[in-house]
């Protein structure tokens, strides 16, 4: 049953609202906090409206609808709190209860998206020209990053054919292939496969797997459980040592749905655990700057990206500045809100101009926040690369199949 407006948003019998001790902590890591500087904007400010309104003391008003559709949900907030207000299930019920009541809508684009992503086979297929247009190194959009996805043959068919010539030993993993990430830049998911086996891992791709559910979350539609219930059902394979993730905010989302049963885990922390070949091909000049997707760090709670997994790419490496600060993707926040996720990104991105490197390449382990990361390219004075951590470790198909 979903939570009513006037109903106590709870956990375990619990009112969470209640929770918070208004310390401002969470202020200082806030996006919308920092950018306009306005208590309302805020964590807190926003707890603070949402418990009057549960109360009773505060009717619906348009006033604080705005400030509940302003947050990014990056959930540096949670981290940053000392009594461990569960910010994210907060703010997922409410924007939940706001697009259930009509006092938000989210834009017709994601509404359709959200529609599509339950029939993933269809979702391929349409995105299908798309793909084409990236393999032609045609970008039709500012967050279409270059890449050569294949067009036909899935990443469950790929893995497949791969394990069949190169026959791995080890850990058995299921790869969750994501819905946007298989339509539409599966070359990330190639690269995932061949990094693993390489590896000696064995990788199972269910076939029956799909959409996680992030994108309802982020949009508030809910209506999610279908499609919790046939990822509980296709993932629960038999001698698996764990499900492996290469997008942060899928990976978060799936792991939620799964409850540790399996246990869900982002690629690259896997890989870091279990020990990884490093690339020996000389890098250059080219230097990498790494940056930390929230859904990682304050989703996962995950510290990073393990520095024995980046010291594997070959490439000389930092983090970039404020790697753990939001980059204004916020899953579908960059589409709902463009202005804000845009002056976000502005701050965030101008260090590239004086990056050192050449070539200079952001790399992050989110799909979606390479989409927001490649939009910079119009910010930033510079060219620069956008990369997944997984490609610069891949080994590439030839000298994986010639080794």
């Amino acid at each position: 049953m979903e939570p009513t407006l006037n109903r106590p948003l709870s956990t375990a019998g619990a009112d969470p609202l209640s929770a918070c001790v208004h310390c401002g902590l969470c202020l200082e890591v806030c996006p919308t906090y920092k950018l306009t500087g306005d208590e309302n904007n805020s964590p807190r400010g926003r707890l603070r409206i949402w418990r009057e309104e549960s109360a009773g003391k505060l009717g619906a008003d348009p006033e604080t609808d705005f400030y509940t559709s302003e947050c990014v949900g990056c959930l540096a907030c949670e981290t940053a709190c000392p009594s461990s207000v569960p910010y994210g299930e907060i703010f997922e019920k409410t924007r939940h209860m706001h697009v259930a009541s009509g006092r938000f809508r989210p834009k017709f684009e994601l509404r359709v998206s959200a529609a599509a992503v339950r029939h993933p086979g269809l979702f391929n297929l349409a995105l299908a020209p798309a793909r084409i247009l990236r393999n032609l190194g045609l970008l039709p959009h500012r967050f279409f990053f270059p890449g050569r996805p294949a067009v036909l043959e899935s990443t469950a068919a790929y893995a497949h054919r791969l394990s069949l010539l190169r026959k791995p030993s080890g850990p058995r993993v299921a790869l969750l292939t994501g819905c946007l990430m298989e339509a539409m830049f599966r070359e990330i998911n190639f690269a995932t496969v061949r990094v693993l086996i390489e590896n000696n891992v064995q990788v199972i791709v269910p076939q029956d797997q799909g959409c996680c559910g992030a994108l309802h979350e982020h949009t508030g539609l809910g209506n999610a459980e279908t499609l919790h219930a046939r990822n509980r059902e296709a993932f629960r394979v038999s001698n698996i040592d764990c499900v492996v993730s290469n997008s942060s905010g899928c990976g978060y989302a799936l792991a939620k749905t799964m409850n540790g049963t399996p246990p869900v885990r982002d690629v690259l922390q896997f890989l870091g655990e279990m020990g990884i070949k490093p690339r020996s091909t000389s890098r250059g000049k080219a230097r990498v700057y790494v940056d930390l997707p929230c859904h990682l760090i304050h989703g996962q709670k995950v510290d990073g990206i393990p520095p024995s997994v980046l010291d594997a790419t070959g490439y000389e490496w930092q983090l970039a500045p404020c790697a753990k600060d939001c980059c204004g993707s916020g899953g579908i926040y960059n589409i709902q809100k463009p202005e804000n996720a845009r002056e976000i990104l502005a701050k965030k991105s101008a260090f590239l101009n004086d990056a050192e490197g050449e070539p200079v390449i952001l790399a992050t382990s989110n799909h979606v926040c390479m989409m927001q990361w490649n939009s910079a390219n119009s910010l930033v004075e510079r060219p620069f690369q956008v990369r997944h951590i997984i490609q610069l470790l891949d080994p590439g198909e030839d000298a994986l199949l010639g080794s």
